[in-house]
């Protein structure tokens, strides 16, 4: 799923695009991906963009009158910028909708059959504010901010890094790059953290989304941002199971649970101990090894 850093790049990439230009129609291809009724679409047609805003994860597309559209990428989403005169270069099957301005097209796809991304047009700033979750926005906030949204509830430190109502944009990806960062556990409780353990998580926070924001960046090299993906290479745990940790070299372990999955480092982050993973400690019960140097 595109988090904070992938959506600041493409706001600014589209920002260029379009801010200024009007948008001279919307083609939906998917009878799925709009997700309101009022106003309609053709209500946005012929109007020019004030500004494009990351919201969460979402990208908004202001228009005078206080109209605004609303493209949520969920977790295939993404965006293709092309040239009017251009071959969209993506499979027609996966693409949900194309905003047409005189600048080019923008095209709005989704590689998944589940088909989660939307689009809304919203009216009025009291409705586009209903759909923010109300996170804290972690690179605009202090530190006292940041502990009272991470200890608003008790949860585990994962949970709670990507709870949109506690922190806005960070997701499944970067609260593991966060945590590994933080040398934190990701089930380490909110409310028992020291306080040098939550700076340690709210300087580890800022670090990492303004790094991968840095490399998004020049990876763009000033083009539309192409390889949005939530996994890289240069990531230190996320994705990499059984790989090394770049800081000890322990083996990268991971927690499987619902669609997600949460890796982690067992010596830098757990003093060696082993997180249960629902589905195989409960099949191995004693079997299961409690630490890194059993397996």
């Amino acid at each position: 799923m595109p988090e904070l850093p992938d959506v600041v790049v493409y706001v600014e990439a589209l920002k260029p695009r379009v801010v200024g230009h009007r948008l001279e129609r919307v083609h939906l291809l998917s009878p799925f991906v709009l997700r309101s009724v009022d106003p309609p679409l053709d209500a946005l047609v012929g109007r020019s963009v004030l500004d494009v805003a990351r919201l969460g994860k979402r990208i908004v597309f202001a228009f005078p009158g206080e109209l605004y559209l609303v493209l949520h990428l969920m977790i295939a989403g993404r965006l293709r910028w092309r040239a009017s005169d251009e071959r969209p270069g993506v499979g027609p099957k996966i693409v949900l909708a194309v905003l047409e301005f005189p600048t080019g097209r923008l095209f709005f796809t989704e590689a998944s059959s589940t088909k989660r991304a939307s689009l809304q047009a919203v009216r009025g700033r009291e409705a586009l504010d209903a759909i923010n979750p109300g996170g804290l926005e972690p690179l605009d906030a202090d530190l006292a901010a940041f502990r009272d949204s991470l200890t608003r509830e008790s949860h585990t430190l994962k949970r709670a890094l990507t709870d949109p109502r506690l922190f806005s944009g960070i997701g499944n990806a970067y609260s593991d790059e966060i945590l590994h960062a933080a040398r934190l556990s990701p089930l380490k409780l909110t409310r028992t953290l020291t306080d040098e353990e939550t700076a340690r998580l709210f300087g580890a926070t800022r670090r990492t989304l303004e790094s991968w924001i840095a490399r998004h960046r020049a990876a763009a090299a000033g083009e539309f941002p192409e390889k949005v993906t939530a996994f890289h290479a240069e990531m230190a745990v996320h994705g990499r199971f059984k790989a090394p940790c770049p800081v000890c070299g322990t083996p990268v372990q991971r927690i499987v649970y619902a669609e997600n999955e949460c890796n982690y480092c067992p010596r830098c982050q757990t003093g060696g101990r082993l997180l249960a993973d629902r589905s195989l400690s409960r099949l191995l019960k004693e079997d299961w090894p409690g630490t890194i140097d059993e397996i």
